[in-house]
């Protein structure tokens, strides 16, 4: 495999110059349109003007105290549709007369703010007081980390259950590492380890009760947060094909000790992804570092239609990853050992819009063919696992068996139980993640206050 060490590291960030002169584009508004963009409330427009007046640790201790994971969402969150897309200095020829040129980078201000604090070896939080409570979160991906950190400010006694070897949730196991690299996420999770927060790794909670068991052992509350490992699959139910990988397994592949065992898997083959989000991006992407002959992206909506982000598609195109858009899978073709060599495919029309507000994709009769590949990975949802509901007796799930839970507090049907995250909005975006966790926690800290 060609650049192996570049697979293991993030593009660079801002520096302090290019942090500087970016902050000082800022319009300095009142009432600032980016902060109110900002799911989690990390309050880009305090911090960048802290940075322009040179109040340096103030802009730092502003992201940490806000959003712990501050870090983490200066990397990965779609800033464009986001705090940016908000922000008054977009150009005018976006249509908007208020623009004077193009949005703040606040992305990469915010990741450079977090990274500097590192540099420099400036500590925002201080182990508090210890308190007698004590909090059990299961999960250590975006949400449960939040509330982790948010409980642990106050001096509650929070322990983290993590399934996996490793903490972390999908920001391990689920970003390809040059997108998200493990150093960047051991230094984010320094910040909630110092505030006394233990993590239990090789722990699921998913068995049987498993919540009624962390309330026996003397956990006040609970807060469920799981993620969604469970992969949605066009493989008919008890089958089994080789060659057939979920997102989740062939991502989770890549951090979690099976990187050379993968590049066999796909090196010099024909590699076919289903699906059009950033979760298929990072798969094609990888596919093609991985040294894929051809990789194929098959989406059975338009280009225009995908949910990807425009730059994540782009950059896959000139990667050289080939687009077949208005196409739709409807089975594999195996050889006589299950292997996959293929994948049945119909071609598609746009119809009416459907509930998403984009056109429907409608099969054309007659239009079915095959696309020989030796590796399938779909990309096409998260699910949860169809035993979740036992693991936590008394919690309402939905059809889904997503948890019902209330948007603003992340209490469910079942006192002292709250959830937030993938597990309660479906798959979403880590900051919105972020601020599950930080509501949850709030509403824990109201709740245990009232059982005294």
């Amino acid at each position: 495999m060609k650049h192996k060490k570049s697979f293991f590291h993030m593009r660079k960030g801002f520096d302090f110059a290019q942090a500087v002169v970016e902050a000082h584009r800022c319009l300095l508004c009142h009432d600032a349109p980016c902060s109110q963009g900002c799911p989690a409330d990390t309050r880009p427009a305090e911090f960048i003007r802290k940075l322009r007046f040179k109040n340096i640790t103030g802009a730092i201790r502003t992201i940490k105290e806000n959003n712990v994971l501050g870090g983490a969402c200066g990397v990965l969150c779609p800033t464009h549709r986001l705090c940016e897309k908000a922000c008054s200095a977009r150009m005018v020829s976006e249509g908007l007369p208020e623009g004077a040129d193009r949005p703040i980078q606040i992305g990469k201000i915010q990741r450079f703010l977090v990274e500097h604090s590192w540099d420099i070896g400036f500590r925002v939080f201080e182990k508090p007081a210890p308190r007698t409570e004590k909090v059990a979160v299961v999960g250590s991906g975006p949400a449960g980390l939040s509330c982790a950190a948010e409980l642990a400010k106050d001096g509650y006694k929070v322990t983290v259950f993590e399934a996996r070897p490793e903490p972390g949730g999908a920001l391990r196991y689920g970003v390809v590492s040059y997108r998200f690299d493990s150093k960047f996420l051991k230094k984010e999770l320094t910040d909630v380890k110092a505030l006394g927060v233990r993590f239990q790794c090789n722990s699921p909670v998913d068995a049987d009760n498993g919540v009624d068991r962390l309330l026996a052992q003397g956990f006040a509350a609970v807060f469920v947060a799981p993620g969604l490992w469970a992969a949605a699959t066009l493989v008919p139910a008890g089958q089994r094909i080789g060659g057939v990988f979920s997102s989740v397994d062939y991502l989770s592949a890549l951090r979690d000790g099976r990187f050379e065992q993968m590049i066999k898997r796909i090196e010099g083959k024909d590699v076919a992804v289903i699906g059009g989000g950033s979760v298929a991006m990072d798969c094609v992407g990888s596919a093609v570092r991985l040294g894929a002959r051809d990789v194929h992206l098959i989406y059975r909506r338009s280009f225009t239609q995908m949910p990807a982000e425009p730059d994540e598609r782009v950059e896959a195109q000139e990667a050289g990853v080939h687009f077949l858009l208005l196409n739709q899978p409807v089975g594999y073709v195996t050889d006589s050992r299950k292997q996959v060599k293929g994948v049945r495919l119909v071609r598609t029309r746009l119809g009416k819009e459907d509930a998403s507000g984009r056109r429907r994709p409608v099969p054309v009769k007659g239009s079915e063919w095959i696309l020989p590949a030796r590796v399938i990975i779909e990309a096409i949802g998260n699910v949860a696992p169809a035993d979740s509901p036992k693991w936590y007796p008394g919690v309402r799930v939905d059809r889904r068996l997503l948890v019902e839970a209330d948007p603003k507090t992340g209490a469910t049907s079942r006192p002292g139980v709250f959830a937030g995250g993938d597990i309660v909005r479906g798959p979403a975006l880590v900051v919105q993640a972020v601020q599950d966790g930080k509501a949850a926690a709030r509403a824990i800290k109201d709740y245990l206050s009232n059982q005294k």
